[in-house]
């Protein structure tokens, strides 16, 4: 079972939003960075995280879709590419 908590972050050096996820009592970190929010949603570099929130629904079915075809990276992460909105295989650039 894969749920979203209410837990997301913004690390401002690396540019890029962290939600969290829980997949069978694990947490996952799902990543997407700036460029990929600007592009998606048309965010701005000054309140990157009200456009996380605003499509909080998109960014968790990417990243649920991320999930499901376990495509982790080396840390355990899913990152969250501008293909994973689309009905591309997730994952793939």
């Amino acid at each position: 079972m894969i749920s979203f908590p209410r837990l997301e972050c913004w690390n401002p050096t690396t540019n890029v939003a962290t939600v969290a996820a829980d997949v069978d009592k694990n947490r996952v970190l799902c990543r997407i960075s700036l460029k990929i929010l600007r592009d998606q949603f048309g965010a701005s570099e000054k309140k990157p995280m009200q456009f996380v929130v605003q499509h909080r629904t998109e960014i968790q079915d990417a990243a649920r879709k991320l999930i499901e075809n376990s495509v982790f990276e080396k840390d355990g992460s899913v990152l969250i590419r501008a293909c994973d909105f689309t009905d591309s295989k997730p994952g793939q650039t």
